[in-house]
Parts: structure tokens; sequence; C-alpha cells
């Protein structure tokens, strides 16, 4: 029996599960108490910390 290729949407569905799951795993570093902690110059602290003026601001 030969090798089946996959059909696009499934190539696609293959492809977008693989970055959701590489995306998720990314995020699960901004949890607090983390076992990984987030560099200090990661782009995600520094989103973090600008949210957190502005919403002290807007209080």
């Amino acid at each position: 029996m030969g090798v089946t290729r996959l059909k696009r949407k499934d190539r696609r569905n293959k492809t977008v599960a693989r970055v959701e799951v590489q995306f998720l795993k990314l995020g699960s570093n901004v949890e607090l108490g983390s076992r990984s902690k987030m560099p200090k110059h990661s782009q995600i602290v520094k989103n973090d910390a600008i949210l957190n003026v502005l919403a002290s601001e807007a209080k």
C-alpha cells in the first residue's frame, strides 16, 4: 500500500494544530508561579508592564 497524501484541508489543519500547540506552550509561561520564569526582556513581559500602567491610570 502506497503512502497517501493529505488533502489540502488536512494539511492546513495539521499545521494550524501544531502552531496552536506552540502558542499555548508559550502562553503557559505567563502564569504566576510557573516553573519556567519569563525572561525580563521578553516582549510579553514588556506588554504586561505597559498594560498594568494603562489599567492603573484608567482607574
